[in-house]
């Protein structure tokens, strides 16, 4: 079959090459991939800021049908369309998995960096990680639950409550689905963006954003002033969607005293930040390392009752031999939600 792996450590190594079919060993199963999403995690393995153990096949979001069934396996059969969680090998021991945060876990390894995902014609998990697909949703909707997914834990640790003010510094993929999630939640939310993100704030206000801001066209002390003045005082829930320093330090400022700071984008390296704030302001700070399992039923759950809307957010559909193009469109900025289907 054909698949897209990092070969070797290092900027690039990337290539499509010929591997044999996956088999299902016991516990395991075999999926035939319909669709998988391209993630910045594969942007960063691609150019070797995130650890990978190569050689590796890419791609860790993932919706697909079960073509194969290991021995021991009674729940799941030949033709159930699923997702699966990313989490192929964790110690199910330490006081971590045992509370249910695997992600934690210190012998984690993960399909498309440790293991091989899913930019592949077939793929082996583990039967532990399958999540039935609903009838009503479609192969490419049900490539967006790991990224959701992602978004409902992050968005848990903040709790937010209805009629609150939330701000969202970043209209990527992510910072689109936490918007979602927090209007899902009663939230009132604001986009942040730069003008390179104009059309992302358009999408922003399609899927609800009570109002948005080009934070570059602005400038940041003017931003600042509006949202400070539309939220009476400052937002109740800030969620660093972008990654971006300048992003971090501007949410810590509109961000009301005892509100709520969630970090969900990655920056990559050390950034500067005015830690004082957090004390002033006596405000509660989490941040968030992928998924946890029970997150996975809730984001589906979301998809299936429409609370969050695919079709915005998901640019089209790659195939393997385009991937180039699907990974420069990422890297670009020219489109959201990137699929590639094998």
């Amino acid at each position: 079959m054909k698949a897209l792996r990092k070969l070797a450590s290092g900027a690039g190594h990337l290539e499509l090459v010929d591997v044999p079919d996956p088999r299902a060993v016991p516990g395991h199963v075999v999926l035939a991939v319909k669709a998988a999403g391209v993630c910045g995690t594969d942007i960063h393995i691609l150019h070797d800021e995130f650890p990978t153990i190569p050689p590796v096949t890419l791609g860790h979001e993932v919706a697909g049908e079960v073509v194969e069934v290991g021995s021991g396996i009674s729940d799941w059969s030949v033709g159930d369309r699923v997702v699966t969680e990313t989490y192929y090998g964790v110690c199910l021991q330490c006081e971590y998995c045992r509370a249910g945060y695997s992600n934690l876990c210190a012998q984690r390894r993960s399909i498309g960096s440790k293991v091989d995902g899913g930019f592949a014609e077939y793929l082996e998990v583990p039967g532990r990680l399958l999540h039935r697909i609903p009838d009503s949703l479609s192969w490419e909707t049900a490539a967006l639950t790991e990224p959701l997914a992602c978004t409902v834990h992050a968005l848990n640790q903040v709790r937010i409550h209805p009629g609150d003010w939330v701000v969202v510094s970043g209209p990527g993929p992510m910072g689109l689905l936490a918007l979602q999630v927090a209007r899902a939640a009663g939230g009132r939310v604001i986009a942040l963006g730069l003008t390179q993100d104009t059309k992302r704030l358009e999408v922003a206000t399609q899927l609800g954003a009570h109002k948005t801001f080009n934070v570059e066209v602005l400038g940041s002390q003017q931003a600042i002033a509006e949202v400070t003045a539309l939220t009476n005082g400052g937002a109740h829930v800030v969620l660093e969607c972008a990654g971006a320093g300048p992003s971090a330090d501007l949410l810590l400022q509109v961000v009301r005293k005892r509100g709520a700071y969630g970090q969900i984008g990655l920056y990559g390296k050390p950034v500067p930040i005015d830690v004082d704030t957090i004390c002033y302001k006596e405000l509660s700070v989490s941040g968030t390392n992928a998924s946890i399992p029970e997150a996975w039923p809730r984001a589906l759950e979301l998809l299936q009752l429409g609370l969050v809307k695919s079709e915005a957010i998901i640019s089209g559909t790659w195939s393997l031999q385009q991937w180039q193009d699907a990974f420069a469109k990422v890297q670009e900025k020219g489109a959201l939600k990137v699929l590639m289907a094998p």
